[in-house]
């Protein structure tokens, strides 16, 4: 059980230093976001497997609204700028 939480932890910190280091493009940002996403459904799925799934369902249909929406984002910016690299996008 111990193993369990250590190896989803370490999933998470993955996610999160790639989602901090590798910035360069936002489809590895997107990316690293949705694998975050999943290590949380993990935890949720593993504490409320006794009592409720019903928060973990919940939890995805927002998870998959986000993806949707981060990846319409992507679109929608390859469109307009003609890659998804943020040095190429202006704040100004």
């Amino acid at each position: 059980m111990y193993l369990y939480h250590l190896l989803v932890l370490t999933f998470m910190f993955g996610g999160l230093w790639i989602f901090s280091s590798k910035r360069e493009h936002l489809l590895s940002v997107l990316l690293s976001l949705e694998f975050m996403v999943l290590c949380i459904f993990f935890i949720f799925y593993f504490f409320l497997s006794f009592s409720s799934i019903f928060y973990s369902l919940v939890y995805l249909t927002f998870a998959a609204c986000e993806g949707a929406l981060g990846l319409s984002v992507l679109v929608i910016m390859s469109r307009t700028h003609g890659g998804d690299y943020f040095k190429s996008f202006s704040f100004y």
